[in-house]
């Protein structure tokens, strides 16, 4: 199921809402969970995959999601929500007193596709900037890029070196067991400073 192709325009404002919420409560100021329903309820209880992504200023403030579909997008996101917030390891828990300042962005993902490919240049050739997401793996090295990381590494060589710096290779590591596939998302985010 393409999820992410379910979403329209009407369920970002909710998913942001779920999402802000979940990170409200867990830090301990008590807010109301929205309660969808109607269609949008169907939406938000179908398995979906997501990944939430917290900024402040523009800057990367933690980032965790789902690369599969297992449990009801609702969940999902209330999940990546707060282990984006408290669980990044890049970053120290965030302080409710930051939750003001902090813009929240929900990626839904559509269903993986895997890339056939001869080679790393044939595999480059195939991407398309801005609009996939990777997923790159080689034996137990796992990495992935949303495809808003295209903003930053807009050249596909580029982004690929990146995506295998991530999951622990050099840049410039091929070999023929390297598996990829590809996804999109629907992205819904927060206007900064309307939180």
């Amino acid at each position: 199921m393409r999820t992410d192709a379910a979403l329209t325009n009407e369920h970002g404002p909710l998913l942001l809402q779920i999402a802000r919420s979940a990170i409200s409560n867990k830090l301990g100021q008590a807010v109301a969970l929205p309660e969808p329903s109607g269609e949008a309820a169907d939406t938000l209880q179908a398995a979906g995959a997501s990944f939430v992504t917290l900024n402040q200023q523009g800057q990367l403030r933690g980032c965790i999601g789902s690369l599969q579909a297992h449990r009801p997008l609702m969940v999902d996101v209330q999940a990546n929500a707060i282990a984006a917030a408290l669980h990044d390891p890049r970053f120290a828990p965030l302080r409710l007193v930051e939750l003001e300042i902090t813009t929240v962005e929900v990626s839904v993902l559509s269903a993986m596709q895997p890339m056939p490919f001869s080679s790393e240049a044939d595999a480059l050739a195939q991407l398309r900037p801005g609009v996939d997401g990777v997923v790159f793996e080689f034996g137990h090295y796992r990495s992935t890029f949303l495809p808003q990381v295209w903003e930053q590494l807009p050249n596909a060589r580029q982004f690929m070196a990146h995506l295998k710096h991530k999951a622990g290779l050099a840049p410039d590591f091929w070999a023929a067991e390297v598996r990829l596939q590809r996804y999109t998302v629907a992205k819904f985010k927060e206007v900064e400073g309307a939180s």
